[in-house]
């Protein structure tokens, strides 16, 4: 059928099923490979480029994240480019046959031409465009994807708008950001510009891939899938999406498997004789399933992630007469399933005090503890790198994350994405793909808008893990407080966020809305269900009373718990770091100097003065003309950083029983794009900063919390148990007093505890007057708490009554260690390497901070890292992946403490 390179993707290993019938399966034919890409004065040109791709990527590969490029070749955006690939087809096959041209993914703003007839033109990269090329083949054909440049796109409509004397703000980012103006024009990712974790990079490709379909009548496009349950069986609402090239409405018959649950498929034969509308091509059926023939799908900590595939296969065909024989007709399509249930409780509280906001997955309230989550890179076509995706997510659910919030200046994420955070129990907050500006609300727009919002949210809503769509991020807030100083048209720029995000993005919504699905939030921060009194304008987004939150401290000292606020849920919060010094190295060219260059990539509108206002309150940060400066800055940045999200998340989970009940706490941000000045705890090459390996104990299922209460002097000690089941017997708490310059302790007292599954137990409270007295100052003295079940360590904390860098008797801990090598695995594609560090200490250590220097190791895991050494030695073990066995030596490993600026 198909010549020359041309491959059918479509393999069904269910092809008997229609035998009787002889009809042929729906033929998907890759036209991935053999590119050709060129400017447009054709003075550049580059051949043999594979699909997904970009033009940034085809010249320079990821070098646009080094040095100074984000400037130096932003020329690459500012000219057209022009995508070609020449394909074969045999006529004789194909003439009977109807023939879709299928983009799946292009960036952004382009005109499509097959055989030199335009196609169509597309202006939203979250968008699949289809176009019907049966009469246009030929059997040599050319087809072209003509780019235009997104930044002057973006500058033409912008100015068409400004003609008319309106404006949609803010029409340019901080200056500080090195960015391009007007995104909100454009149907792109909205961070593609820059943005203040983020470089500027204006896209443009095809990043997703092109198929060329053939097929007689229709194909299955998307499946949706609802679970819910009864006292008796758990049922499976379907909704099985097509595409049709038919001019007219067809017949068809749906069989669907359900593996390891239907020994038999369920065949639908509801449009065999009764045709299926052009006007609602959907095929709409409901399977129950015995209650106790079903595991049930869970959040990572609660249980297993269950998934069950179902398959969905169509014979369609035109005449009631039953399908053509040798007809391209059958298609098929598998999804994997978890049943769960979801539910947002959103209920009034007692003395008129607020409404709940808060999720139950399977019936249990869940207390959501994760993490915000930007686009793994900053070029679209890098973006489903499988690796790196492995490793960013997998990192989450290690840190006993269970929600991941995909952050809506990002993308709508790949299939692939989703079917990782389905397998590793990480529930998703779904942000559509608006965020921080106003936009247009012109036909056009709209009609694009509506479009994508349909087409994403039918690809990902039968996903588990996926449990609420927001309609954007921060807009609703940004209106609210005149953040855009759209005051002066305060009037018009409600009527328009409505339009937009009520009318549409919610309205597109609403037809996926189901009695056992969470309704979609219009806004992030927002009141939530409360927001219907202000038509979801609300004078205060930012409510601690209702919804969610997003709260950021710059100028007050993030390690104090005495600021934090008491909200239902905190959707962000988070504190800037700095990368280690060795990302920086792999990211400059010889001879730049590391200060200018991360002052360059520092985008916050306030410079570096949110990461120093960290430090210097609680550690000893040199003078600026110190030598010792720069390496100060990046090791305390992260050690700011790490003590301040410990200090709010522990906050946020003291909360849940009380009368404040939050239920939810999602850090800002997870990952990078580049290495930079960011809020992120893993950087660009996915190594660990401190806050990460931090989150692995304050995000535990069984955390021991110890906070500071100023108002009664004292010091509260609680214990967070999100285990459903949990047992009490051995459970016992260790307080130790130790001085800074010895490591024996000076007081030493054990009580029992006794825990709650799925609460905060609040279980003592220490008066500061009795722990401190006689030889034992708030400034020469720190406490250690330990919780033990039985022998054995649950979780542990300390408590610095004073700041680091006014503690007396800090001094040098005579650090030695010894290095020992475990072994080196062969793996399928890499060298698993594996060592034990031996740590000795004669005095307490703090903030004890481990690197690896070596020119073949580039990402590594220790088994903690940023500790408290109290300890003559302890052990830590290190593990990476390379491409041969590595022999480090001690001159490979770097190891810092806090004791060393304080000498």
């Amino acid at each position: 059928m198909i010549l020359a390179r041309l491959k059918v993707l479509f393999i069904l290993p269910f092809a008997s099923l229609f035998l009787a019938t002889k009809s042929e399966l729906v033929a998907i034919i890759d036209l991935n490979a053999n590119w050709t890409v060129t400017n447009q004065n054709l003075s550049i040109s580059r051949s043999n480029i594979q699909l997904p791709s970009g033009v940034f990527s085809v010249l320079y590969g990821e070098n646009i994240l080094n040095s100074y490029n984000d400037i130096n070749m932003r020329w690459v955006s500012l000219d057209n480019w022009t995508y070609t690939r020449a394909f074969k087809v045999s006529r004789a096959q194909l003439a009977q046959h109807n023939c879709n041209l299928t983009f799946h993914g292009i960036d952004t703003v382009a005109e499509i031409r097959l055989n030199s007839r335009v196609l169509g033109r597309t202006d939203n990269m979250f968008v699949r465009y289809s176009y019907d090329v049966s009469d246009l083949l030929n059997e040599d054909n050319i087809l072209e994807v003509q780019i235009f440049s997104p930044v002057q796109m973006a500058k033409n409509r912008a100015y068409a708008f400004g003609v008319n004397g309106t404006t949609y703000p803010p029409n340019c980012p901080s200056d500080r950001y090195h960015g391009e103006c007007n995104v909100n024009m454009l149907r792109k990712m909205q961070a593609s510009f820059a943005w203040d974790f983020g470089l500027a990079a204006p896209s443009m490709g095809i990043w997703k891939s092109v198929n060329l379909e053939c097929y007689e009548v229709a194909v299955i496009r998307d499946v949706d899938v609802v679970t819910s349950r009864t006292k008796t069986y758990w049922k499976a609402d379907i909704n099985v999406y097509l595409d049709f090239t038919a001019k007219e409405d067809f017949f068809g018959e749906l069989k669907f498997y359900a593996f390891g649950l239907l020994e038999d498929p369920v065949i639908v034969k509801d449009f065999v004789k009764e045709p299926i509308s052009r006007k609602k091509a959907v095929i709409t059926f409901s399977q129950t399933f015995p209650l106790n023939s079903v595991i049930p799908w869970w959040p990572n900590g609660y249980g297993i992630q269950k998934l069950y595939t179902f398959n969905f296969v169509l014979n369609a065909w035109l005449s009631n007469k039953g399908p053509t024989s040798a007809s391209p007709s059958v298609s098929q399509k598998s999804i994997r399933i978890g049943f769960r249930t979801v539910e947002l409780v959103e209920q009034e509280l007692p003395n008129r005090s607020g409404y709940t906001f808060l999720f139950r997955i399977n019936g249990e309230e869940i207390f959501m503890k994760g993490v915000n989550y930007v686009p793994s890179h900053i070029l679209p076509e890098k973006m489903e790198d499988p690796e790196r995706l492995k490793h960013l997510l997998t990192s989450a659910k290690d840190a006993h994350m269970n929600m991941i919030r995909v952050w809506g200046g990002g993308i709508y994420e790949s299939d692939f994405f989703y079917d990782l955070t389905d397998s590793l129990g990480l529930l998703v907050w779904q942000d559509m793909a608006f965020a921080s500006t106003t936009y247009p609300v012109n036909e056009d727009f709209l009609t694009s808008v509506r479009i994508e919002v349909l087409q994403n949210a039918r690809r990902i809503a039968h996903h588990p893990s996926l449990i609420v769509f927001a309609a954007n991020s921060e807009n609703e807030l940004a209106l609210a407080q005149n953040l855009f100083g759209t005051l002066v048209e305060q009037k018009r720029f409600e009527n328009e966020y409505r339009t937009l995000y009520l009318n549409n993005v919610v309205g597109v919504l609403k037809s996926m809305n189901h009695p056992a699905r969470v309704p979609s939030l219009v806004s992030t921060p927002s009141t939530g269900k409360r927001g219907e009194k202000y038509t979801y304008i609300s004078p205060d987004p930012q409510s601690a009373q209702y919804g969610d939150v997003h709260y950021f401290v710059v100028h007050q000292n993030g390690w104090n718990v005495n600021i934090y606020p008491t909200p239902r849920f905190v959707s962000e919060y988070g504190f800037q770091s700095l990368p280690r010094v060795e990302a920086w190295k792999r990211s400059m060219l010889a001879g730049e100097n590391l200060m200018e260059i991360m002052r360059h990539r520092q985008h916050h509108p306030m410079a570096m003065l949110p990461i120093v206002n960290l430090i210097r309150p609680n550690l000893p940060l040199p003078l600026t003309k110190d030598s010792r400066y720069t390496d100060a800055l990046i090791y305390f940045s992260q050690i700011a950083q790490a003590m301040a999200l410990k200090v709010e998340t522990e906050w946020y989970r003291s909360l849940r029983n009380t009368e404040h009940r939050t239920m939810g706490a999602l850090y800002w941000q997870l990952n990078d794009v580049w290495v930079a000045p960011s809020w992120s705890t893993i950087d660009f090459y996915g190594n660990y900063k401190l806050a990460y390996y931090w989150s692995q104990e304050f995000l535990a299922p069984i955390t021991l919390i110890v906070l500071p209460d100023s108002a009664t002097k004292a010091i509260n000690m609680t214990v967070a148990c999100d285990l459903l089941e949990v047992g009490s017997e051995g459970m016992h708490v260790t307080v130790q007093l130790y001085k800074y310059n010895s490591l024996k302790p000076v007081n030493y007292t054990t009580f029992d505890v006794n825990l709650k599954p799925n609460a905060v137990l609040e279980s003592r409270s220490f008066a500061k007057s009795e722990i401190f007295k006689n030889y034992t100052t708030e400034r020469n003295t720190f406490m250690y708490f330990v919780l033990h079940s039985g022998s054995k360590e649950i979780s542990s904390t300390y408590h610095f009554p004073t700041a680091l860098n006014t503690a007396e008797g800090i001094s040098d801990p005579a650090l030695s260690f010894d290095l020992q090598w475990i072994h080196c695995v062969d793996g399928d594609r890499s060298f698993k390497n594996a060592y034990t560090l031996k740590i000795m200490v004669k005095k307490p250590a703090f903030f004890v901070y481990v690197d690896i220097i070596h020119p073949k190791v580039g990402k590594f895991k220790l088994s903690r890292n940023g500790f408290m050494q109290v300890k003559e030695s302890i052990k830590v073990t290190l593990a990476f992946y390379a491409e041969e066995c590595i022999i480090l030596q001690k001159s490979n490993v770097v190891i810092k403490t806090v004791n060393d600026f304080m000498l």
